[in-house]
């Protein structure tokens, strides 16, 4: 398979990621659009005299990890009567001394929790992250197998990975891959939840709009021409016969069509590309012009945001190229930019009443208890 980084420039930054993070900041940024994964989140009353829990965001990184509960360790001594001993239940469902002591997946060898957290607020993480699950479960029927698939691939594209080296990290943190794509299906699930329950009755106006337009000029300011690409491979062996080049040629032409019959570019390139870029649906990344091969820079010169350039022939072989987006120096036009700054705007007011949410309304479908 050849690799696209023969024909551009390095891009993207180390492929270097820790494994545990990738779910929850594919939330972070997929979800909400968030620049960070973490969200301050204020005490929360969970109602009739029940203590007060905290509530953490769906935007927060969910670690990766084995699915079912951490093994004991082998010396349990040091937990004495306590390791069993249940502090509280979501549903009928425990959560136990052993939990505040191992919080996170594989538990914690020390038996201790983290530096600076408190049982009390390690408990109420813990009592949040049950109702998250649990109330997430009820939109496992509107998520399918192609929606994962896809949220995996935004993963890699995000982490700058092909999948054989998510697969390879997964492997080396000791992760089986389908118990990282079970974790995958439930954060999809949360992802559904939240859109369905908060992100759709967020309203933004468009005065709202135009004042952050405004008040934010230099969040729009292009300082250096850049293009976004993707591409589709058909790929040309060295001395290749005429009939093989022909046969190439033939094929990109038939997939070329296909996409500006309007066929999904990235399904295309999973498809038939035979560059390492398939498996994010050949997703290239930024670039200057400077970085771009000659006869890919002349090709995507011509073409506009959105557009097929031509097939373009380099030694490598035939190349589709979609110019996803084009930025050029100067200040970006509102038009340009109104659903990225409507974006933003959700993401913030979303914060706000998704805790308002579960506060007044999701603490309220579950039944929680804590003991002494």
């Amino acid at each position: 398979m050849m690799s696209a980084r023969k024909l551009f420039s390095s891009h993207g930054g180390s492929n270097r990621v820790l494994v545990e993070s990738l779910l929850g900041v594919a939330v972070a940024i997929g979800l909400a659009g968030c620049s960070s994964n973490t969200l301050h989140v204020p005490k929360m009353s969970w109602g009739k005299a029940k203590p007060a829990a905290t509530r953490p965001s769906p935007y927060a990184p969910v670690p990766v990890g084995p699915v079912s509960s951490p093994p004991l360790p082998e010396n349990t001594a040091q937990y004495g009567d306590t390791i069993d001993r249940v502090v509280a239940s979501v549903d009928g469902n425990p959560i136990t001394d052993f939990d505040l002591q191992n919080p996170g997946p594989g538990g914690n060898a020390s038996g201790t929790n983290p530096a600076g957290t408190d049982p009390a607020s390690m408990l109420k993480q813990l009592i949040a992250q049950q109702l998250i699950d649990e109330e997430a479960q009820k939109y496992a029927d509107r998520v399918d197998e192609a929606e994962v698939d896809r949220f995996i691939a935004q993963i890699e594209e995000q982490n700058h990975l092909t999948d054989a080296q998510l697969r390879a990290q997964l492997q080396a943190e000791g992760i089986s891959y389908e118990a990282f794509r079970k974790k995958a299906l439930q954060q999809v699930e949360t992802m559904e939840m939240v859109q369905h329950e908060v992100r759709t009755k967020v309203q933004v106006p468009d005065s709202a709009i135009e004042a952050y337009y405004k008040s934010h000029p230099e969040e729009f300011t292009v300082t250096q021409e850049k293009y976004r690409l993707a591409q589709i491979l058909i790929a040309v062996p060295d001395g290749a016969s005429a009939d093989k080049v022909a046969a190439a040629q033939k094929k990109a032409t038939e997939v070329r069509n296909l996409a500006l019959k309007g066929k999904d570019f990235a399904q295309l390139a999973r498809q038939y590309s035979e560059d390492d870029s398939k498996d994010k649906g050949g997703e290239l990344g930024e670039f200057n012009p400077s970085d771009l091969n000659d006869q890919i820079a002349a090709a995507v010169k011509q073409t506009k945001p959105g557009d097929i350039t031509p097939l373009v022939r380099t030694r490598y072989g035939f190349h589709i190229l979609k110019v996803e987006e084009h930025q050029q120096p100067g200040v970006r036009p509102l038009a340009e930019v109104r659903d990225q700054i409507r974006e933003k705007l959700v993401d913030e007011q979303a914060k706000d009443k998704f805790e308002q949410w579960v506060e007044q309304d999701l603490a309220g479908r579950h039944d929680i208890e804590t003991l002494n």
